[in-house]
């Protein structure tokens, strides 16, 4: 079997194709140049180009060709372009989850095939198995083909499933993880001890193939800045928000407290328009009016905005595109003992809401919605039934502890109701679930 490695630079692909080679496979390295814009990242110089030197020292280093492939027309047109037009929106794309779907998988994978590969390998931490029965025989699904699953990889502190969570079938059968098994200490010193010139280089930051970037001068490659104002939002609003009672009302008879199958009952007795709102986050409209006064000695006419219950203008910011939910930096705002935090973007009035705390009441969701176009299962034959609810675990970001969940099918999408509430949902995110057997089954855009 002909094995191309994805061959990047770093310890973990090194190791990856280290490894294969002494399992005796006909292997061969690639290196993909997906990124030209050198003005774009921190450094402001062409790190692919070490990148690659230190690649081309690794297979020369194991004894396997070693080609190039530059995949820069796919990457801006497949990834890239999307990160702009969500942004655009007020989303929050993962650009990690899209390379891999669009790039290291597909149009890597064709490249890899003209070069007589059979599979691809990368240096994911995670674990591919064909299914079985109870009797260690080969399960196939009804295409008559073997079903692969993506098992959560061995090591707690680097596992990267998350990211492969919009692979399919197809994609997964030409797929290799060969250090799913290992820690990142195991992978660290069998570079060390085969002498690899990758062995104590730092992991790669920043958006996959581009690198550490600063977010809005990235994106302003394409998103004019445009100056808005940074609104605090109080307690006192949510007080008086219906969207706000109605889901902290909702929640209080649903939620744990009570038996499972309580639980379960009461939202299946939900309808669907009553989840659909249930997901919705809140919206903020705070009106602020001006007034005159005279200030100093000479009452020196001046105006200023009335206070207001509800919140208060603190600042300026550059454009709320440029900005997430849950951010904490680059908003530049003193005074207050507690940070603060994006609770929500307004990207027609180009404005951002803020909140002080973690604890902040906007910044906390029970419920998230995927429409029934991105729902995705890795898992076809575990695709769940209009109506069916099921009990998964659940993660909305990556590195997040899994979180306890129920998700539940409608004809108006899948909705995902958190036994605690969770921080920082974000529209534009994955969301991805996993059974108690750390197997990753499907995911969705948020």
């Amino acid at each position: 079997m002909k094995i191309c490695v994805g061959l990047s630079g770093g310890v973990d692909s090194s190791v990856a194709a280290l490894l294969l080679k002494r399992q005796g496979y006909d292997v061969f390295a690639m290196f993909m140049q997906n990124w030209h814009d050198a003005d774009a990242t921190l450094h402001g110089d062409c790190e692919w180009e070490e990148d690659r030197f230190v690649a081309e020292m690794v297979a020369r280093k194991i004894g396997i060709p070693f080609y190039f492939t530059d995949l820069s027309k796919e990457y801006r047109k497949r990834v890239v372009d999307y990160m702009f037009d969500e942004y655009s929106k007020g989303r929050t794309p993962n650009p990690d989850v899209l390379c891999n779907r669009e790039i290291k998988f597909d149009a890597f994978l064709h490249a890899a095939e003209k070069l007589g590969a059979d599979m691809v390998a990368t240096g994911h931490y995670c674990r591919k198995e064909v299914l079985r029965d109870f009797k260690g025989n080969e399960l196939v699904g009804a295409d008559g083909k073997p079903v692969y699953r993506i098992i959560a990889g061995a090591d707690p502190n680097k596992d990267q499933s998350y990211f492969l969570c919009q692979l399919t079938q197809e994609q997964l059968g030409k797929a290799m993880f060969p250090i799913g098994d290992l820690l990142k200490p195991e992978v660290r010193r069998l570079a060390r001890e085969a002498d690899l010139p990758s062995a104590d280089k730092k992991d790669s930051q920043g958006i996959c193939f581009v690198g550490k970037v600063d977010l809005p001068t990235f994106l302003q490659q394409k998103l004019s800045a445009k100056e808005g104002d940074i609104v605090e939002v109080y307690d006192a609003y949510f007080t008086a928000n219906e969207q706000y009672n109605y889901m902290k009302k909702t929640i209080s008879g649903l939620l744990p407290g009570g038996r499972e199958s309580d639980i379960l009952a009461s939202i299946e007795n939900l309808t669907d328009a009553e989840l659909f709102k249930l997901s919705l986050p809140v919206r903020y409209s705070i009106d602020f009016e001006t007034e005159t006064y005279r200030s100093g000695k000479h009452h020196i006419k001046k105006t200023r905005y009335k206070e207001n219950p509800f919140g208060k203008i603190i600042g300026r910011h550059c454009g709320a595109q440029f900005y997430t939910i849950g951010q904490r930096k680059g908003l530049n705002v003193g005074g207050h003992k507690d940070s603060l935090f994006v609770i929500a973007t307004d990207i027609d009035r180009n404005i951002i809401y803020v909140g002080e705390g973690q604890a902040h009441k906007g910044l906390l969701r029970s419920c998230l919605r995927i429409d029934p176009e991105e729902i995705h299962w890795i898992r076809p034959d575990m695709a769940m039934s209009i109506g069916e609810i099921r009990r998964y675990r659940v993660r909305i970001r990556y590195r997040q502890p899994l979180q306890n969940a129920a998700l539940i099918m409608r004809e108006n999408g899948l909705f995902i109701l958190f036994d605690d509430p969770q921080r920082g949902i974000t529209s534009g995110q994955f969301a991805v679930w996993y059974d108690d057997n750390d197997e990753m089954l499907g995911s969705g855009v948020i």
